[in-house]
């Protein structure tokens, strides 16, 4: 069984959007109060969230997470990576190095943000990570259980002690994704012309911040319990599915249930968008919990 969690549901900007006085940003339901675009997903005794965008501290607070197996990201934008900072609370709680698994161009991007989490005199309390690369082929990810345990010296950093009492200073290792017995399928689409990757866990699909999905990818979408879409608008849009684009393929993938994310304002509060949904698609809201 897998379990996932939206952590957030809306656009870059997120839902309010900050001065918009609009009534789906003035809105008291809950369910049209959106962070930005986020999953947590349990699966084989595994937590693993995908994105972790400028939210990420208060959705890791508002579900009361306190360990991650590893961190899948989807891009290299700041609505999905601009959160990576506050993993060093994670680092301090599991004694662990935080496990990101992204693209080459992604990695590109993160020692450019993040340059003194990948420094060779880190400053003290720095994020810290280990990354591996992924690609388009089926991937496993892994239990943190056997990895090191990172020891905190006051004032100095991070380190690992080694099995004669000394210690080795920890580093920010770049590694290759095992593709043996995978867990996770990454689905192949495009983000205006930006390639960017979803992903399958079991019977669930997330897919955000498309707005191509290849034919060739679609063979990796079948016999769907969930599928999650984007979409930001009822009109073309240059990175993203129109609502009319996104329901053409939900019909074409044939979900059991299909869930739209990253949804801006441009859509009408809650209720009144559910009723203007076919019965097996409907907006995704933050905490709304998905089984199969």
């Amino acid at each position: 069984m897998t379990r996932l969690t939206f952590l957030g549901t809306g656009t870059s900007q997120g839902v309010p959007i900050i001065g918009c006085q609009c009534p789906v940003c003035r809105s008291t339901d809950a369910r049209d109060k959106r962070f930005r675009s986020s999953a947590l997903v349990e699966m084989d005794g595994l937590t693993i969230l995908v994105d972790a965008g400028p939210d990420f501290r208060s959705q890791m607070l508002a579900h009361g997470v306190r360990h991650l197996d590893a961190i899948l990201l989807t891009h290299n934008h700041k609505d999905h990576t601009g959160g990576l900072d506050d993993v060093r609370a994670l680092n301090y709680i599991d004694r662990k190095a935080a496990e990101i698994y992204c693209e080459e161009r992604v990695l590109k991007t993160l020692r450019n943000d993040y340059a003194y989490a990948f420094a060779d005199h880190k400053y003290p309390g720095a994020p810290e990570w280990h990354v591996h690369l992924i690609d388009d082929r089926p991937f496993r990810v892994d239990s943190l259980q056997n990895t090191g345990e990172l020891e905190w010296v006051h004032d100095i950093g991070y380190f690992y002690r080694q099995p004669d009492g000394s210690l080795l200073p920890s580093d920010n290792a770049v590694l290759e994704a095992p593709h043996e017995a995978p867990n996770v399928i990454p689905i192949r689409g495009l983000h205006g012309q930006m390639p960017v990757l979803g992903f399958r866990f079991g019977n669930i699909a997330y897919i955000t911040d498309m707005s191509t999905l290849p034919e060739t990818e679609l063979d990796k979408l079948q016999g769907l319990e969930h599928l999650t879409l984007n979409t930001v608008s009822y009109h073309p849009h240059h990175s993203h599915f129109s609502l009319q684009e996104a329901l053409d393929l939900a019909a074409r993938i044939g979900a059991r249930h299909t869930w739209l994310t990253h949804l801006s304002h441009a859509f009408p509060t809650h209720p009144q968008f559910c009723r203007e949904l076919p019965p097996t698609v409907q907006p995704a809201y933050d905490g709304l919990v998905i089984e199969g």
